[in-house]
């Protein structure tokens, strides 16, 4: 019998999405956030979406956070998460536009302002 390669799951992604290929919400990102609505979980779901909604427990994750948390391509957590949504059991959020997010520059000027305000 031969070993197993490293790296490669035992059950293949398709198979955690229950066949299906694209997610029900197609404007789920990579940097999409998702978080938990505080329902209570049906009977009867999925393994694949129980460790989602385990994972989601702590607070909220991005959908590559939370697919390198369940060792899962992007694309099959991006199935999971709408699936999850359809019932209400998580809330997705879209990513932060670029326009919107801090410059690093502007707040290393800042941080340096006040370190000089500070020693003078």
């Amino acid at each position: 019998m031969t070993a197993r390669p490293a790296g490669r799951p035992l059950v293949p992604a398709y198979l955690s999405t229950g066949g299906v290929a694209r997610p029900s919400r197609p404007h789920l990102e990579r940097l999409s956030v998702l978080a938990r609505t505080g329902q209570s979980v049906p009977p009867g779901l999925p393994a694949a979406e129980l460790a989602l909604l385990d994972a989601l427990e702590g607070g909220s994750l991005a959908v590559v956070e939370a697919a390198a948390l369940l060792g899962l391509p992007v694309s099959a957590l991006c199935v999971l998460a709408a699936g999850l949504a359809d019932r209400d059991l998580i809330h997705t959020r879209a990513p932060i536009p670029p326009a919107d997010r801090f410059d690093p520059d502007l707040l290393k000027r800042v941080a340096d302002g006040l370190r000089a305000l500070k020693h003078a």
